[in-house]
């Protein structure tokens, strides 16, 4: 039978339209962006979360494992409410004297097993908890190796390490920011980068692009520019290219996970609103993210908190405020993934006064509550760190190569500067607030 134009017309408005086909359905598990904010299988997705960098050595099958330990301290955080972790995927060998070893890597593609057997166990065991991981995957600084670890194998010199006085700030920021330009240093980062999201669990036998544990891939621990204008400025369309490029790889390897960039927003953007928003709005880039630290970019004191405290807030809820706005330009969500502050009297030892930091604490989560209440960007907070039963093994509180109590202060920092630990309860009932609070908004 023959049918006529207008009966095969009235035929195909009866059907489905092609080009309107339904999107698919994300698999279940999966954090996704919908509509400029995070989602999990239809709902949206916050959190309070922590930063955990340390989970993989706690993991690893080696003596410098501990199973045990990382089983109490991803119970002690579910205990409190904390669903969302940002662990480092990445370390790379360093002559800094402050510097992790082992690492996962060091020049040649015998990545260290035990490490990334490690991070197998850490998604698992967060898997068993309904937690999700933001995995990154290099760093700005030198605690882990990073960029100056691979500037350094491929001769881009002279190397010298973060805080040395014969190459005072911003030489340093300068240096390790000339990464991105560096095809050779790069070549061998993309090397793991694809080793790493290619990988399958051997524990699992998941491989990682298939696991929902993941929430993000994250390009880099605060990657910047630069330190100096100049240099920043001359240096910005590398900085560029290389998020796009990165994102754009990790992408292709792996298209059900989310990709993010590790930023500090503008503190680390050369204070330029346009160096964040070129960052964060191409399509490979899921979701700004947002640092603070008032202490360490002078806002607070660190000798004298209580009498700069109060201006320094302000401005840390300015700079919450502009972030938000910044995303909403974007129409893409935010997570505000460290912020920290020291104890009173600049202690380190736990259980030991916290007034301001507990303060700070409230007042950066509150900002996110009512963001997340008012329909905004803001999906969750990561505070930095958690420290949880890990105590300083030397007496003056700093790291030395060997040391295996983890804390989440880095290695170029005393253990126990911001990190927090099991006894500070004060800081524990504020974080268990916030976590109630935002599981009730459902």
């Amino acid at each position: 039978m023959t049918l006529s134009r207008r009966h095969l017309i009235a035929a195909a408005a009866a059907l489905p339209a092609i080009g309107a086909a339904k999107a698919p359905t994300p698999p279940k598990g999966f954090v996704t962006v919908k509509d400029g904010r995070l989602s999990l299988d239809g709902k949206p997705y916050r959190f309070a979360g922590t930063n955990v960098w340390y989970a993989a050595w706690l993991g690893a099958p080696a003596g410098y494992g501990d199973l045990g330990r990382l089983r109490r301290e991803l119970d002690r955080l579910k205990a409190m409410g904390v669903t969302n972790l940002r662990i480092l995927g990445a370390g790379e060998q360093s002559p800094a004297k402050v510097a992790m070893d082992p690492t996962f890597r060091g020049p040649g593609e015998d990545y260290n097993a035990d490490l990334l057997k490690g991070l197998d166990v850490t998604l698992a065991e967060m898997a068993q908890r309904d937690m999700k991981a933001v995995i990154y995957v290099n760093n700005f600084w030198d605690w882990s190796g990073g960029m100056p670890a691979y500037l350094n194998w491929v001769g881009d010199g002279p190397w010298f390490q973060q805080g040395d006085p014969a190459y005072p700030w911003p030489q340093y920021a300068d240096y390790s920011a000339r990464f991105y330009a560096n095809q050779k240093a790069n070549a061998l980062f993309r090397h793991y980068v694809t080793s790493l999201v290619s990988r399958v669990s051997t524990v699992t036998g998941k491989p990682y692009r298939d696991d929902p544990t993941i929430m993000s891939w994250q390009l880099a621990n605060e990657p910047r520019p630069g330190g100096s204008d100049a240099f920043g400025q001359s240096n910005m369309p590398a900085y560029q290219a290389w998020i796009r490029d990165t994102a754009g790889l990790i992408k292709r390897l792996d298209n059900q996970h989310l990709v993010s960039t590790g930023s500090e927003g503008t503190m680390g953007c050369m204070g330029l609103e346009s160096c964040v928003i070129d960052a964060h709005a191409p399509p490979v880039i899921d979701y700004m993210t947002l640092h603070i630290w008032p202490n360490n970019w002078g806002w607070i004191s660190m000798t004298d908190q209580p009498s700069t405290y109060e201006a320094g807030e302000q401005k840390c809820r300015d700079y919450v405020a502009q972030h938000i706005a910044l995303a909403k330009r974007l129409n893409k969500p935010l997570t505000i993934e460290e912020f920290g502050l020291i104890r009173d009297g600049r202690q380190f030892t736990p259980g030991s006064p916290t007034t301001y930091r507990d303060r700070f604490y409230k007042t950066m989560l509150d900002l996110a509550l009512a963001d997340m209440k008012a329909g905004g960007p803001t999906a969750g907070v990561n505070f930095w760190a958690w420290n949880g039963e890990g105590r300083a093994q030397q007496p003056d509180a700093w790291f030395k190569k060997g040391d295996k109590s983890y804390v989440g202060d880095p290695p170029q920092e005393e253990q126990g500067l911001f990190g927090v630990f099991d006894a500070d309860a004060s800081t524990l009932a504020v974080i268990k607030a916030h976590a109630a609070a935002v599981k009730a908004l459902g």
